[in-house]
């Protein structure tokens, strides 16, 4: 957070440069307000670009074993361009090296499922999960390591995590 604070202050400093050279250009004949309208819009200009590039960034960064199996992309309220062009704000992805049969029943899966979130600063979770395949019922476990079943969900068939789970 703090380069990305780095950063916005010399997008802001830079652009406000554009506009001094305009204002020497036109000798002094642009009004002086270009300058920090220039400043604040080249600000902007920089959190959004990297708010819609953080997705494809954070993608890059995986390693060649996590499948992505969801994401979400939504509108802010405090940012309306967010309504007519929607970015991913988080995603889920599976570690399939995490993936294992390791109970009696060979339909019953063990995997861990990371969640990524753009918030102030970048925020990943992960949680253990047992997926039974036969009925796509999703449990997550405690940190004990007891199954929360009141926390149990049933995906539909074509969810790509049982796709994803399921066929390793």
């Amino acid at each position: 957070m703090f380069w990305t604070f780095i950063a916005t202050i010399f997008c802001g400093l830079g652009a406000a440069g554009i506009a001094l050279g305009i204002r020497a250009a036109t000798r002094n004949k642009a009004p002086r307000w270009i300058i920090p309208v220039f400043a604040g819009a080249g600000m902007l200009g920089y959190l959004i670009q990297g708010e819609y590039t953080w997705y494809e960034h954070k993608k890059s960064l995986l390693p060649e074993e996590a499948v992505i199996v969801s994401t979400e992309s939504d509108g802010i309220l405090w940012r309306p361009w967010t309504f007519a062009f929607p970015y991913v704000t988080a995603f889920s992805a599976v570690d399939t090296q995490s993936i294992s049969r390791d109970t009696r029943d060979a339909n019953i899966v063990r995997f861990t499922l990371y969640r990524f979130e753009q918030k102030m600063t970048d925020a990943v979770s992960h949680r253990v999960h047992l997926m039974h395949c036969g009925t796509r019922e999703l449990v997550p476990l405690g940190s004990d390591g007891t199954p929360r079943v009141d926390n149990m969900k049933v995906l539909p068939a074509q969810d790509p995590l049982v796709q994803t789970v399921c066929r390793s």
